[in-house]
């Protein structure tokens, strides 16, 4: 796409997929006749929605977060636990209506938001069905990505999103590309996550309830700690402490990594996170003032803890 074409692109507009440039990829395909780098086409596709109790304490809260599971994704992580619906292209085509009453029901079904998870190759529809329910939703749109966005679509989000769950993977280009397919993830993810927490401001809560606060406005950071790669971890975390104001954002830092999909290309991604890794990783975080968020147990690197992608709640 040549320089005016893309000072014109709206992304939020009913031509974005025309020339689709949603991710970092900006594959510039029409979506109406060929799918993207995502593997989506025009039309939304999801694998479920429920009211899921597996995210951070402040936003699973005491009834759960109401989950929609989108199908694509703009990575190929190797290690992917959803790999049937981010790569696999498994879920059910829904119109831009019938996304939206998910939404309102979700919310009936008492969730404490409505959780996009990995929706940015269906922003234009996700923003038109927020549209139709805007005046009728009165809990938090959580944004749950794997970081890879265009800070123009971040931007464009500005007046939709409350909490933004990015991911923040890797600071080596070499790993990025080994293992999730981008060279670019960390250039790309930093400039992102800076504009989130700079549209956010300091994280907001609910009155205290149980178990915890729910989360009403912030950004909260995740990182997957990966064997064998500490102290890539551990970069990431100089960065995150000398780059974002104080304050401003909670830190999840995710033991779960499970090894159940071998891969004989990853040989030393087949075996669990030691607890030696895990807690120098945890203990760089708190030296370096990083201790407003959360850890996991040795016990969270369980398959159990992956949802079961039945087209359940669509």
């Amino acid at each position: 796409m040549d320089k005016a074409r893309e000072e014109g692109y709206n992304i939020l507009g009913e031509g974005a997929l025309d020339c689709c440039r949603l991710c970092p990829h900006s594959c510039g395909v029409n979506r109406k006749d060929a799918s993207g780098f995502c593997g989506c086409g025009v039309s939304v596709r999801a694998a479920k929605a429920q009211l899921h109790h597996w995210e951070e304490p402040c936003i699973s809260g005491r009834l759960g977060s109401g989950a929609v599971f989108f199908s694509g994704c703009t990575l190929r992580c190797c290690y992917c636990q959803n790999y049937s619906i981010s790569q696999q292209a498994f879920g059910k085509e829904l119109s831009v209506r019938q996304l939206a009453d998910i939404f309102l029901r979700l919310q009936e079904e008492g969730a404490h938001n409505i959780n996009l998870v990995t929706a940015t190759p269906y922003v234009p529809q996700t923003v038109a069905a927020l549209d139709l329910v805007r005046h009728r939703l009165h809990i938090p749109i959580v944004y749950n990505c794997g970081g890879y966005e265009r800070l123009e679509v971040v931007r464009s989000l500005k007046d939709y999103i409350d909490i933004w769950l990015p991911d923040l993977k890797y600071y080596d280009p070499w790993l990025s590309s080994r293992f999730s397919g981008v060279s670019d993830y960390f250039s790309v993810a930093s400039r992102a996550i800076t504009q989130m927490v700079r549209q956010t401001g300091p994280p907001t809560f609910s009155p205290a309830g149980k178990p915890a606060p729910v989360m009403k406005k912030g950004v909260i950071i995740r990182h997957l700690v990966l064997p064998g790669h500490r102290k890539d971890s551990i970069r990431l975390l100089h960065w995150l402490a000398h780059s974002l104001p104080k304050g401003h954002f909670y830190l999840s830092l995710l033991r779960q990594y499970t090894p159940y999909r071998q891969n004989g290309s990853y040989p030393e991604l087949n075996r669990r996170v030691t607890s030696y890794e895990y807690d120098k990783v945890v203990r760089t975080a708190l030296e370096l003032g990083l201790g407003q968020g959360y850890t996991q147990h040795k016990n969270s690197a369980k398959q159990e803890y992956t949802p079961i992608f039945d087209l359940g709640g669509l």
